[in-house]
Protein backbone atom coordinates (compact mmCIF):
# COMPACT_ATOMS: atom_id res chain seq x y z
CA UNK A 1 0.00 0.00 0.00
CA UNK A 2 1.49 3.52 -1.18
CA UNK A 3 1.32 6.14 1.80
CA UNK A 4 0.01 9.21 0.96
CA UNK A 5 2.17 11.89 0.80
CA UNK A 6 1.92 15.73 2.41
CA UNK A 7 1.23 16.95 -0.32
CA UNK A 8 -1.27 14.20 -0.89
CA UNK A 9 -3.04 15.18 2.35
CA UNK A 10 -2.94 18.98 1.73
CA UNK A 11 -4.76 18.63 -1.54
CA UNK A 12 -7.36 16.49 -0.20
CA UNK A 13 -7.99 18.78 2.75
CA UNK A 14 -8.09 21.05 0.28
CA UNK A 15 -10.93 19.51 -1.89
CA UNK A 16 -13.17 18.40 0.94
CA UNK A 17 -13.16 22.07 2.21
CA UNK A 18 -13.88 23.48 -1.48
CA UNK A 19 -16.50 20.52 -1.81
CA UNK A 20 -18.46 21.27 2.29
CA UNK A 21 -18.11 25.19 0.95
CA UNK A 22 -20.16 24.68 -2.31
CA UNK A 23 -23.19 22.57 -0.17
CA UNK A 24 -23.22 25.14 2.24
CA UNK A 25 -23.45 27.68 -0.42
CA UNK A 26 -25.96 25.72 -2.19
CA UNK A 27 -28.27 25.44 1.06
CA UNK A 28 -27.90 29.69 1.70
CA UNK A 29 -28.68 30.27 -2.31
CA UNK A 30 -31.52 27.77 -2.48
CA UNK A 31 -32.78 27.50 0.91
CA UNK A 32 -31.97 23.72 1.29
CA UNK A 33 -30.81 23.31 4.74
CA UNK A 34 -33.58 24.78 7.48
CA UNK A 35 -33.83 24.18 11.32
CA UNK A 36 -35.35 21.09 11.75
CA UNK A 37 -35.35 19.48 8.99
CA UNK A 38 -35.40 15.45 8.80
CA UNK A 39 -33.57 14.83 5.47
CA UNK A 40 -34.16 11.27 4.42
CA UNK A 41 -30.80 10.81 2.21
CA UNK A 42 -31.07 8.59 -0.88
CA UNK A 43 -28.18 6.48 -0.69
CA UNK A 44 -27.96 4.31 -4.29
CA UNK A 45 -24.66 2.94 -3.04
CA UNK A 46 -22.94 5.52 -5.70
CA UNK A 47 -19.91 7.84 -5.51
CA UNK A 48 -22.49 10.79 -5.62
CA UNK A 49 -24.99 9.78 -3.08
CA UNK A 50 -22.17 8.54 -0.59
CA UNK A 51 -20.35 11.64 -1.05
CA UNK A 52 -23.31 13.86 -0.76
CA UNK A 53 -24.35 11.99 3.30
CA UNK A 54 -20.90 12.91 4.05
CA UNK A 55 -20.76 16.20 3.17
CA UNK A 56 -23.88 16.91 4.56
CA UNK A 57 -22.55 15.74 8.16
CA UNK A 58 -19.54 17.85 7.49
CA UNK A 59 -21.93 21.46 6.75
CA UNK A 60 -24.15 19.77 9.84
CA UNK A 61 -21.43 19.95 11.90
CA UNK A 62 -20.86 23.49 11.44
CA UNK A 63 -24.12 24.65 11.21
CA UNK A 64 -26.01 27.27 13.60
CA UNK A 65 -29.27 24.81 13.82
CA UNK A 66 -29.88 21.73 13.76
CA UNK A 67 -30.92 19.27 11.31
CA UNK A 68 -31.44 15.21 11.08
CA UNK A 69 -30.02 12.68 8.43
CA UNK A 70 -31.66 9.58 7.68
CA UNK A 71 -29.90 6.91 4.85
CA UNK A 72 -32.02 5.57 3.41
CA UNK A 73 -31.15 2.57 0.54
CA UNK A 74 -33.74 1.02 -2.05
CA UNK A 75 -32.74 -2.46 -3.18
CA UNK A 76 -34.85 -2.55 -6.71
CA UNK A 77 -34.58 -6.25 -6.48
CA UNK A 78 -31.01 -6.74 -9.47
CA UNK A 79 -29.73 -10.40 -8.70
CA UNK A 80 -26.76 -10.45 -6.01
CA UNK A 81 -27.11 -6.64 -5.09
CA UNK A 82 -24.72 -6.26 -2.11
CA UNK A 83 -26.72 -4.38 0.25
CA UNK A 84 -25.00 -5.36 2.93
CA UNK A 85 -22.17 -3.08 1.74
CA UNK A 86 -24.04 -0.42 2.47
CA UNK A 87 -25.23 -1.13 5.49
CA UNK A 88 -22.29 -1.65 7.20
CA UNK A 89 -20.69 1.62 6.05
CA UNK A 90 -23.58 3.27 7.55
CA UNK A 91 -22.91 1.51 10.92
CA UNK A 92 -19.43 2.04 10.34
CA UNK A 93 -20.36 5.86 9.85
CA UNK A 94 -22.79 6.12 12.70
CA UNK A 95 -25.26 6.96 10.25
CA UNK A 96 -29.19 6.61 10.94
CA UNK A 97 -30.30 4.29 8.16
CA UNK A 98 -33.00 2.26 6.68
CA UNK A 99 -32.69 -0.60 4.00
CA UNK A 100 -35.88 -1.39 1.78
CA UNK A 101 -36.99 -3.71 -0.30
CA UNK A 102 -38.77 -3.43 -3.84
CA UNK A 103 -39.00 -5.29 -6.76
CA UNK A 104 -39.13 -2.95 -9.52
CA UNK A 105 -36.74 -4.97 -11.19
CA UNK A 106 -39.18 -7.28 -12.74
CA UNK A 107 -41.18 -4.73 -13.70
CA UNK A 108 -38.69 -2.39 -15.18
CA UNK A 109 -37.45 -5.64 -17.36
CA UNK A 110 -41.17 -6.59 -18.47
CA UNK A 111 -42.36 -3.42 -19.21
CA UNK A 112 -39.18 -1.93 -21.25
CA UNK A 113 -38.27 -3.76 -24.91
CA UNK A 114 -35.03 -5.14 -24.79
CA UNK A 115 -32.81 -2.28 -26.24
CA UNK A 116 -35.00 0.10 -24.67
CA UNK A 117 -33.26 2.09 -22.22
CA UNK A 118 -34.63 2.15 -18.57
CA UNK A 119 -33.79 5.02 -16.64
CA UNK A 120 -37.10 6.81 -17.10
CA UNK A 121 -39.29 4.12 -15.69
CA UNK A 122 -36.93 3.05 -13.25
CA UNK A 123 -36.28 6.30 -12.10
CA UNK A 124 -39.99 7.08 -11.73
CA UNK A 125 -40.89 3.75 -9.52
CA UNK A 126 -37.92 4.79 -7.31
CA UNK A 127 -39.07 8.55 -6.90
CA UNK A 128 -42.31 6.93 -5.91
CA UNK A 129 -41.43 4.73 -3.22
CA UNK A 130 -38.92 7.61 -1.40
CA UNK A 131 -41.92 9.71 -1.21
CA UNK A 132 -44.23 7.13 0.48
CA UNK A 133 -40.87 6.31 2.53
CA UNK A 134 -40.09 9.88 3.34
CA UNK A 135 -44.01 10.52 4.59
CA UNK A 136 -43.68 7.52 6.39
CA UNK A 137 -40.22 8.18 8.43
CA UNK A 138 -41.42 12.04 8.97
CA UNK A 139 -39.00 13.57 6.99
CA UNK A 140 -39.25 17.43 5.90
CA UNK A 141 -36.90 16.66 2.58
CA UNK A 142 -35.68 14.62 0.29
CA UNK A 143 -31.95 14.79 -0.25
CA UNK A 144 -30.67 13.58 -4.14
CA UNK A 145 -26.79 13.32 -5.20
CA UNK A 146 -27.27 15.23 -8.72
CA UNK A 147 -24.07 17.41 -8.96
CA UNK A 148 -23.27 20.40 -11.74
CA UNK A 149 -22.47 17.80 -14.28
CA UNK A 150 -26.09 16.09 -13.76
CA UNK A 151 -27.48 19.53 -13.91
CA UNK A 152 -25.72 20.54 -17.23
CA UNK A 153 -26.68 17.14 -19.03
CA UNK A 154 -30.15 17.20 -18.19
CA UNK A 155 -30.16 20.57 -19.78
CA UNK A 156 -28.43 19.52 -22.90
CA UNK A 157 -31.10 16.22 -22.89
CA UNK A 158 -34.25 18.43 -22.71
CA UNK A 159 -32.82 21.17 -25.17
CA UNK A 160 -31.63 18.42 -27.58
CA UNK A 161 -34.41 15.42 -27.20
CA UNK A 162 -37.39 17.24 -25.61
CA UNK A 163 -37.29 20.50 -26.90
CA UNK A 164 -37.44 22.24 -23.17
CA UNK A 165 -35.65 24.32 -21.82
CA UNK A 166 -35.19 23.47 -17.90
CA UNK A 167 -32.82 21.58 -16.01
CA UNK A 168 -32.59 20.20 -12.46
CA UNK A 169 -34.24 22.47 -9.33
CA UNK A 170 -32.33 22.61 -6.31
CA UNK A 171 -35.04 22.60 -4.52
CA UNK A 172 -38.36 21.45 -6.00
CA UNK A 173 -41.83 20.86 -4.69
CA UNK A 174 -43.58 17.98 -5.76
CA UNK A 175 -46.65 18.10 -7.83
CA UNK A 176 -49.07 16.17 -5.47
CA UNK A 177 -47.06 18.58 -2.47
CA UNK A 178 -46.11 16.23 -0.24
CA UNK A 179 -42.66 16.16 -0.75
CA UNK A 180 -39.31 18.47 -0.97
CA UNK A 181 -36.50 17.06 -2.73
CA UNK A 182 -33.13 18.89 -2.75
CA UNK A 183 -29.91 18.48 -4.56
CA UNK A 184 -26.84 19.60 -2.16
CA UNK A 185 -24.50 18.75 -4.55
CA UNK A 186 -25.61 21.39 -7.34
CA UNK A 187 -22.19 23.51 -6.92
CA UNK A 188 -19.97 20.47 -7.09
CA UNK A 189 -18.45 18.75 -10.24
CA UNK A 190 -18.35 15.24 -11.15
CA UNK A 191 -14.63 14.53 -11.02
CA UNK A 192 -13.84 16.39 -7.87
CA UNK A 193 -16.86 14.14 -6.32
CA UNK A 194 -15.18 11.07 -8.09
CA UNK A 195 -11.50 12.33 -6.49
CA UNK A 196 -13.09 12.72 -3.29
CA UNK A 197 -15.21 9.47 -2.83
CA UNK A 198 -11.73 7.45 -3.92
CA UNK A 199 -9.82 9.43 -1.50
CA UNK A 200 -12.55 8.20 1.25
CA UNK A 201 -12.80 4.81 -0.06
CA UNK A 202 -16.21 4.54 -0.43
CA UNK A 203 -17.52 1.09 -0.94
CA UNK A 204 -19.15 1.91 -4.70
CA UNK A 205 -21.47 -0.51 -5.37
CA UNK A 206 -22.31 0.19 -9.36
CA UNK A 207 -25.71 -0.48 -11.01
CA UNK A 208 -26.04 -3.29 -12.88
CA UNK A 209 -29.14 -2.18 -14.90
CA UNK A 210 -28.94 1.00 -16.31
CA UNK A 211 -24.92 1.24 -15.47
CA UNK A 212 -25.12 -1.69 -18.09
CA UNK A 213 -26.40 0.31 -20.94
CA UNK A 214 -23.79 2.22 -23.31
CA UNK A 215 -26.18 3.80 -25.68
CA UNK A 216 -28.18 6.11 -23.38
CA UNK A 217 -29.07 9.42 -24.76
CA UNK A 218 -26.98 10.90 -21.70
CA UNK A 219 -23.68 9.24 -22.49
CA UNK A 220 -24.19 10.54 -25.82
CA UNK A 221 -24.87 13.64 -24.55
CA UNK A 222 -21.77 13.16 -21.64
CA UNK A 223 -19.66 12.34 -25.00
CA UNK A 224 -20.32 15.44 -26.53
CA UNK A 225 -19.78 17.91 -23.54
CA UNK A 226 -16.62 15.85 -22.78
CA UNK A 227 -15.72 16.64 -26.47
CA UNK A 228 -16.55 20.34 -26.43
CA UNK A 229 -14.47 21.09 -23.02
CA UNK A 230 -11.49 19.45 -24.30
CA UNK A 231 -12.00 22.09 -27.39
CA UNK A 232 -12.57 25.15 -24.35
CA UNK A 233 -12.62 24.07 -20.91
CA UNK A 234 -15.22 26.89 -20.05
CA UNK A 235 -17.59 24.89 -21.91
CA UNK A 236 -19.74 23.51 -18.60
CA UNK A 237 -19.06 26.61 -16.74
CA UNK A 238 -21.03 28.68 -19.14
CA UNK A 239 -23.42 26.22 -19.45
CA UNK A 240 -24.08 26.14 -15.92
CA UNK A 241 -23.92 29.47 -15.30
CA UNK A 242 -26.62 30.55 -18.25
CA UNK A 243 -29.29 28.38 -15.79
CA UNK A 244 -28.90 31.49 -13.40
CA UNK A 245 -28.22 34.24 -16.30
CA UNK A 246 -32.45 33.87 -18.20
CA UNK A 247 -32.88 36.71 -20.64
CA UNK A 248 -36.99 36.06 -20.47
CA UNK A 249 -37.17 38.55 -23.36
CA UNK A 250 -34.81 36.82 -25.90
CA UNK A 251 -36.93 33.86 -25.44
CA UNK A 252 -39.97 32.38 -27.41
CA UNK A 253 -42.52 31.94 -24.49
CA UNK A 254 -45.67 34.37 -24.38
CA UNK A 255 -47.00 32.62 -21.19
CA UNK A 256 -44.04 32.75 -19.34
CA UNK A 257 -43.12 36.66 -21.07
CA UNK A 258 -47.05 37.10 -19.56
CA UNK A 259 -45.90 36.22 -16.18
CA UNK A 260 -43.34 38.84 -15.99
CA UNK A 261 -45.01 41.49 -17.09
CA UNK A 262 -43.27 41.57 -20.73
CA UNK A 263 -45.90 40.65 -23.15
CA UNK A 264 -49.84 42.31 -22.47
CA UNK A 265 -52.04 39.33 -22.08
CA UNK A 266 -54.44 39.05 -25.36
CA UNK A 267 -57.65 40.79 -24.36
CA UNK A 268 -60.62 39.04 -24.49
CA UNK A 269 -63.34 40.82 -26.94
CA UNK A 270 -65.71 39.64 -24.84
CA UNK A 271 -64.77 41.54 -21.58
CA UNK A 272 -65.68 45.22 -21.52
Amino acid sequence: MIEPTQRDVRTGVRLTKRLVDQVGRASKVFRLLEPGDRILCGLSGGKDSYAMIWLLREVLRKAPFDFELIAVNLDQGHPGFPQHVIRQWCEEEGFEHHMLHRDTFSVVKEKIPEGKTYCSLCSRLRRGILYNVAEQLGCTKIALGHHRDDVIETLMLNLMFSGQLKAMPPRLTSDDGRNVVIRPLVYCDEAEIAQFAQERAFPIVPCDLCGSQDNLQRQQIKRMLAEWSARNPKVKGSLFAALGNVRVSHLLDQELQQQVGMLAAERDPSVP
